[in-house]
């Protein structure tokens, strides 16, 4: 039995697959997610779990290079802006219309969908490596 870090199967295996530039979305209970993409669906009920405890966990875990994160976050939800800068600390965050996010997302290894209803709480990170 694993005594730290993400306990949940598949964000695990997933993450352990990852290779440099790879993309892993975590989302809002909003964010459509295609049928063919690798849904891991956290989504207990509304604000369940929120996006940013989800984000944390997995920045604990992954080597991250960039985020790219929705323009319109900066105007609709600037308060979560800044809990994501702060979790991110140093990483390069690049931003992009919802329309190109929504689109880039279907190209990802996995999209964790979580129960955060705060508009635009979705953020793709690109896998980097650790040497």
């Amino acid at each position: 039995m694993k005594k730290r870090g993400v306990l949940n199967l598949p964000i695990s295996k997933t993450i352990a697959e990852l290779g440099h530039t790879d993309k892993l979305v975590i989302c809002d209970a909003g964010l459509p997610i295609p049928q063919d993409v690798n849904r891991i669906d956290l989504a207990l009920k509304a604000g369940t779990p929120k996006f940013i405890e989800v984000l944390k966990t997995i920045l604990d875990e992954m080597v991250v290079e960039k985020a790219i994160l929705a323009e319109e976050i900066k105007e609709i939800s600037p308060e979560l802006l800044k809990e994501v800068k702060e979790a991110l600390g140093d990483i390069t965050i690049e931003f992009t219309s919802h329309e190109e996010f929504k689109k880039s997302s279907q190209k990802s290894k996995g999209i964790i969908r979580t129960g955060e209803v705060t508009p635009y709480a979705n953020i793709i990170l690109i896998s980097g490596v650790d040497f």
